[in-house]
């Protein structure tokens, strides 16, 4: 996936519903594998009907950032899966903390064609890529 404005410029290019789920499978289908023995409890999201794990380390860099492993066992939540970690993977913290998710779905006019369930799954993702970067946060020393 190229910068967040190419991904959006190639949203707007798909018109109907289906055009964009095609394209948000395709997303998925890129997601680097993730290892079965990192879906565990611990690292599964509560709130998705879909399964979804998001697995992270702290990376040493300068600054430091976090690295996340994702994945689902539904092509298109992997999908959405892949746009959270496109948005968020191997970044500082803070950077995290202040991305917002919310608006780039909006426009990737995504949002309106996300069932209820759907869309309590993408907020929980969120929600938990947040609260570990606010942990990794706090464990640097980090102001918000």
């Amino acid at each position: 996936m190229n910068s967040t404005e190419d991904l959006i410029a190639d949203f707007q290019f798909l018109f109907s519903p289906e055009e964009r789920f095609r394209y948000l499978i395709d997303l998925g289908r890129e997601l680097p594998a993730m290892d079965n023995s990192l879906k565990t409890e611990e690292t599964r999201i509560h709130g998705c009907q879909s399964g979804v794990w998001i697995k992270s380390e702290l990376r040493e860099s300068a600054p430091p950032t976090i690295h996340f492993n994702a994945d689902s066992d539904s092509q298109l939540v992997k999908g959405l899966v892949a746009i959270v970690m496109h948005l968020t993977n191997d970044k500082p913290p803070h950077e995290i903390i202040e991305t917002d998710v919310k608006a780039v779905f909006e426009q990737l006019n995504l949002e309106h064609h996300l069932s209820p369930n759907r869309k309590n799954g993408l907020n929980a993702m969120v929600k938990r890529v947040k609260e570990i970067a606010t942990g990794y946060q706090s464990t640097l020393g980090e102001a918000s």
